[in-house]
C-alpha cells in the first residue's frame, strides 16, 4: 500500500520534468557549498548518497533552508547547470521575504486585537466551520490520487488570518471543538489557526500571517497518503509501520511540490515539520541550521495540538501539561524563544479552558485580558457540588468578590472529563450565546 501511494508520485515529477521547456540536458559542474543559489540542481555530493541526510539523488535547491541543509553535510557539490531554471522566479527584497528569527523584536508587544470575542464570535464560527471542510476536502481528494487547489487553500487561509486578527480567543475558543475520529483534517485546522495566533503575537505582517497559516494547513497532507490502518493504529506502530508513519513528510513535501503555485514555504515545513535543532529528528537529520523560521512555529503549535488532543490511542493533556513538555523541549529540540512567545500568547489559560475558581465552582475560559492574562472573561458553568447553574459571563477583572467576602480566582485547569462536561455539548447547547445573553 506504501509503495502503491508513494511511486507515482515520484512518476509524475519525473514525466513533468520531462516535459518541463525550462530544463535542459546534464552538464556536471564543481561548486562549494559557499557559491550555491537558490535555483540550482544538485546532481552529486562529496560524499555517497547513502551517507547523506537527503530523500532523493538529485533535487533542486528552492529554498535557502535548502542551501542551509547541504552546507551542514557537505564541502563541495556538483551541480548541472543547464537544469538551472532559465526563468528563475525574482527575488523579492521586501521585509516580509527577509523574514527570520534575527528580525524579530520578540520584546515587542502584540498588536490590540480589533474587535472582542462577542462580536467576532459569528463570522468565526462561519469562517471555522467553512475552512474545517474544505480541509476535509483537501484531504478526501488527496487519498483519491487527486491534487491540492492551492488557490482555494490560500482563500481559506486569508479567512483564518482576518477573524484571528480581530479576535484570536473566538478562534481558539472554535478550536477546542474536537472530534478524535476526524483528528487529522482537525488537526491541521488547529495548526494553521495556531500558527496564526503565534505569527500576529510577534506582529507579523498579513503576508506573513498568511504565509505561515498556509504552512500550518499543509504540514500533514502527506499524512494522506499514509495507509489507514497504520494511520489510524490505536496501538503502538511497530518498527516496520513506524517508518511508513515517518514517510508522511517526504510525501507531503512530493505531494506540494507538484501543486500549481504552492508557497515554497509550506513545501519545506511538510517536508521539516519534525527535524529538531538538535539534529535528531527525521526525516534529514539537518538540525538548526537547516529549520527556517515558519517550520520552527509551526513544529512547536503541531506538538502543543497533538498533546492536547483525544487521540486513538490516548486521551488529550491539559493546556498546563502541553506547555511543560514544550518548555522542557525549549532550547534543545525547539526554539526557546518561539516556544516562550508562543506559551505567553495563549496565557495560563486559553479561551476554552475548564477551571476551577476558589469557590468550588467549575466555569470554561472565554476570553483572555490582555492585561491581565490570569483574570479572564470565563462561564459559570457548575456550583461546588457540581451541579449546573445558568450560564453567565464573569469578568475577573473587574475582581469581583464570592459569597463569602474573597476575591474571587482561578483554582487551576481541570479536565473536562472529570467534571462530565462535554465541551462540544455545550456548545451545541448554546452556552457562549447563553451566557453573553445573561450578562446583559
Amino acid at each position: 500500500m506504501f509503495f502503491k501511494n508513494w511511486w507515482p508520485f515520484r512518476r509524475k515529477l519525473k514525466n513533468q520534468a520531462k516535459k518541463d521547456d525550462s530544463f535542459d540536458v546534464n552538464q556536471r559542474i564543481y561548486t562549494p557549498v559557499s557559491q550555491l543559489t537558490i535555483g540550482m540542481y544538485v546532481i552529486e555530493l562529496d560524499r555517497p548518497w547513502l551517507e547523506s541526510p537527503f530523500l532523493f539523488q538529485g533535487f533542486e535547491l528552492e529554498t535557502e533552508a535548502d542551501i542551509r541543509a547541504v552546507k551542514d553535510v557537505c564541502q563541495y557539490v556538483y551541480i548541472d547547470a543547464t537544469r538551472k531554471r532559465k526563468r528563475p522566479v525574482q527575488a523579492k527584497t521586501t521585509q516580509d521575504s527577509l523574514l527570520s528569527e534575527s528580525n524579530i523584536d520578540f520584546g515587542a508587544p502584540p498588536p490590540p486585537k480589533l474587535s472582542v470575542f462577542e462580536k467576532e464570535f459569528a463570522r468565526a464560527e462561519h469562517v471555522h466551520k467553512e475552512v474545517g471542510q474544505l480541509v476535509s476536502n483537501f484531504m478526501e481528494r488527496i487519498a483519491n490520487g487527486e491534487g491540492i487547489d492551492t488557490k482555494a487553500a490560500k482563500e481559506a487561509v486569508a479567512q483564518c488570518v482576518n477573524s484571528i486578527l480581530h479576535s484570536p480567543d473566538a478562534f481558539l475558543w472554535l478550536n477546542q471543538l474536537k472530534n478524535k475520529d476526524k483528528y487529522t483534517a482537525q488537526h491541521s485546522l488547529n495548526v494553521c489557526a495556531l500558527a496564526i495566533v503565534l505569527g500576529r503575537y510577534l506582529n507579523f505582517s498579513v503576508a506573513n500571517l498568511n504565509n505561515v497559516g498556509l504552512c500550518g494547513m499543509m504540514h500533514d497532507m502527506g499524512k494522506m497518503l499514509v495507509p489507514l490502518d497504520i494511520l489510524n493504529k490505536p496501538g503502538k506502530l511497530e518498527p516496520d509501520e513506524l517508518l511508513i508513519m515517518r514517510s508522511h513528510a517526504a510525501l507531503g513535501y512530493e505531494l506540494l511540490k507538484s501543486s500549481d503555485q504552492m508557497y515554497p514555504g509550506a513545501i519545506d515545513t511538510a517536508y521539516s515539520h519534525h527535524e529538531t535543532l538538535d539534529g535528531k529528528g527525521y526525516p534529514r537529520q539537518i538540525g538548526e541550521r537547516g529549520i527556517s523560521l515558519f517550520t520552527r512555529m509551526v513544529t512547536i503549535v503541531d506538538m502543543y495540538d497533538a498533546i492536547t488532543s483525544d487521540r486513538v490511542y490516548q486521551k488529550g493533556r491539559t493546556h498546563l501539561e502541553a506547555t511543560n513538555i514544550l518548555a522542557n523541549m525549549a532550547g534543545s529540540q525547539l526554539d526557546e524563544r518561539l516556544v516562550i512567545k508562543f506559551i505567553e500568547c495563549l496565557g495560563v489559560y486559553p479561551p476554552g479552558s475548564i477551571v476551577k475558581m476558589t469557590n468550588g465552582y467549575i466555569a470554561i475560559v472565554v476570553e483572555v485580558n490582555e492585561l491581565q492574562k490570569l483574570r479572564p472573561k470565563v462561564i459559570m458553568l457548575l456550583d461546588a457540588q457540581k451541579q449546573r447553574i445558568p450560564e453567565r459571563i464573569v469578568n475577573l477583572a473587574d475582581m469581583l468578590l464570592d459569597e463569602h467576602g474573597k476575591v474571587l480566582t482561578i483554582k487551576g485547569i481541570v479536565k473536562a472529563q472529570d467534571y462530565d462536561i462535554d465541551i462540544k455539548k455545550y456548545y451545541q447547547q448554546g452556552v457562549l450565546q447563553k451566557g453573553f445573553a445573561n450578562d446583559k
